[in-house]
Formats: C-alpha cells, structure tokens, sequence
C-alpha cells in the first residue's frame, strides 16, 4: 500500500508540473515610435535593407518592402516618421511590398518583440512561432486602445505595439501579414530570452514532491506500528 501511494504522489508530482507550461504573448502598446523595454536590440532600415546590424535576426520573402515616406493608394510613413520602414501588401497587388507576407526569424528564442505600426488596419495580421507551432495570431482589431481604421495621424492607428512573452513564454519566429494595402511598421526591436534549464526546474518540483512523499510516508509508518 505504501508503495502504491509513494508512485501515486510521484506521479500526481509530474502530472502538476506538466499541466503547467508557459502560458501565452499578451500584446501591449506605448505611444510613440520606439519601445518603452530595456534590454532590447532595434533593426531601423534605415540603410534601406531588412538587414540586422546585430547579426541576429533574419527577414525573408523580402522584395519591393523597404520604402520610405506615402504614396497614394500604396503606402503611408508611419505619422512622424520619415525614415525608411516596411510595407507589407498582398501579392498580385502590383504595389510596393506585395510580397504579401515577411518572414523574421531569431537564431535564439525571444521573449519580447515589438514594432511601431502605421496606419493600423483590421486586415493587418501577425503570426507568433516557436519552434514551427503556432502559439499566437493577432490582427490590427486586436490592438489594445486601437481604432484599427488606417488613419495616417491618430495615434489610435500610429502606435508602438508589444508582444510579450508571458511566464516564460518564448518564441523564435514571427510572421507579418496582410490582407489589404498595406501593412507599415518601423523600428523593430527584440529581446534575446533568458535561460532558464528547464531540467533544474523540473528536478527541484521533483525534489519538492519527493519529500512530501518521504514525509508522508514516515506518517503512515507512525500510524501503522502504532497499530500492531
């Protein structure tokens, strides 16, 4: 009996542990053109490429994108920006940046990404990764305090938006898309994640749980020689 509940306690043990994985990016916003996180690493295009200056990050299905002030019917600078940025349109639209979507991959998991969008759209879309599995999709409506309407100069449609990884949430590939003309965004900027060894946690619940098991169990041995 005493066996059965010691590996009954183990297993409850791991079973909590791994009912409890990392939760999920909650997407937060600040005013402004550039991010309010420290410890972050920011790619600009300003050198008119998708290139990172810090080696870290890569863009792909990059074409026609990177550009810089408004063109009707194309694209909009975000509102008080006028350096270069990336444009995103779907393909076959026959404008600047119809590759329809961008690929950003990081050599290292991330916890933190964020942006400065322009003109926010309800069609503009961006897809979180980690390791190929899709752990998050939000599009222009999803903005908190946004009025997604592709307005050139609200600040309810120009804003810095984050997207953070919460309780250890990491991810190491982010997708931006759109369904309409266009999806402007500027100063992208990343934090490398922490490491944490996941098996170090997983011994210390594992210890934790063992010596509520030990304990326990010199309980019931209490309580049966008491008996005999």
């Amino acid at each position: 009996m005493l066996k059965k509940l010691s590996l009954t306690l183990i297993g409850t043990t791991v079973i909590a542990a791994s009912a409890n994985p990392a939760s999920a990016v909650t997407m937060k916003v600040n005013p402004g053109m550039f991010s309010s996180y420290s410890d972050t690493k920011v790619v600009t295009f300003d050198d008119g490429t998708a290139n990172d200056p810090n080696g870290f990050v890569t863009y792909s299905n990059i074409t026609t994108n990177i550009v810089q002030g408004s063109v009707g019917g194309q694209y909009a600078s975000p509102y008080q920006d006028d350096t270069k940025f990336l444009t995103i349109s779907p393909t076959g639209s026959n404008v600047a940046g119809d590759s329809g979507f961008v690929n950003i991959d990081f050599k290292e998991a991330i916890d933190y990404f964020g942006f400065y969008a322009g003109s926010l759209d309800s069609y503009n879309f961006i897809d979180i990764y980690s390791g190929g599995k899709l752990l998050k999709t939000f599009s222009g409506s999803d903005v908190p305090t946004a009025i997604a309407d592709g307005s050139w100069t609200s600040t309810q449609a120009n804003m810095f938006i984050n997207l953070v990884g919460d309780a250890g949430e990491k991810f190491d590939r982010v997708v931006m898309r759109s369904n309409g003309i266009a999806f402007e965004t500027d100063n992208h900027t990343y934090r490398v994640a922490k490491s944490v060894p996941e098996s170090d946690a997983m011994l210390g619940v594992l210890a934790i749980g063992a010596f509520g098991t030990t304990s326990l169990l010199k309980r019931q041995k209490k309580q049966l020689d008491a008996k005999v």
